[in-house]
């Protein structure tokens, strides 16, 4: 948080905030949960609160297959080889 801001000091109360969301939830759920944004790219205090909330933390992550994405079949879809 304090790495994405122009000025590491407007991350501080963002990182108070979490730090004070382990006070409520425990420490090892804050972990997973905080583990979880990064995985996901959300890094922010909301995000990291409403995975809490929803126990989200405890759900395993989706596997990526972004890898594995195709074009779909459709007819206004040209592919590649229209542009060669």
């Amino acid at each position: 948080m304090l790495a994405r801001r122009a000025h590491p000091q407007q991350g501080f109360r963002s990182c108070l905030g979490l730090m004070r969301l382990g006070k409520h939830y425990g420490a090892e759920r804050l972990e997973a949960a905080c583990e979880r944004a990064l995985r996901l790219n959300a890094y922010s205090y909301k995000s990291v609160e409403s995975i809490l909330k929803r126990g989200l933390e405890r759900a395993p992550l989706p596997e990526s297959d972004a890898d594995e994405q195709t074009t779909p079949e459709h007819a206004n879809v040209r592919g590649a080889r229209y542009f060669r």
